[in-house]
């Protein structure tokens, strides 16, 4: 069983940057696809984005193409989000995510079974 901490959450201004990680436990991590989505109060949960399990691919909602990039190191098991130019509506807690089934490629429709307490990000206008 792979357990997911998430850390770097905070409270951020209009344009700023954060960059979120996720580390994982377990032995499975390397062969895992990987995601981060996010639910703003009221919302439902939405995905952001998400990565393959060898890091080749890499995919993103249309609300943050070209202000966010997410990554992985697979020899610390960590995965992470780096978020730039962010605008109030980016506020949600933010959730990395794993898939069990491996070799997976990290789409929205990839099925993320393994989930982290999740990390606040407020960004203020």
């Amino acid at each position: 069983q792979v357990q997911l901490v998430e850390s770097g959450g905070g409270l951020v201004q209009a344009g700023g940057s954060l960059r979120l990680s996720c580390a994982a436990s377990g032995r499975s991590f390397g062969l895992s696809a990987m995601g981060w989505f996010r639910q703003a109060p009221g919302k439902e949960r939405e995905f952001v984005a998400g990565i393959s399990w060898t890091g080749g691919s890499r995919n993103y909602a249309d609300s943050v193409k070209g202000r966010f990039t997410i990554s992985r190191d697979n020899a610390r098991n960590t995965v992470y989000l780096q978020m730039n130019s962010l605008k109030p509506e980016d506020t949600a807690v933010y959730y990395c995510a794993g898939e069990t089934k491996p070799f997976g490629s990290g789409t929205p429709q990839n099925n993320y079974d393994y989930w982290g307490q999740g990390t606040q990000v407020t960004v203020s206008s």
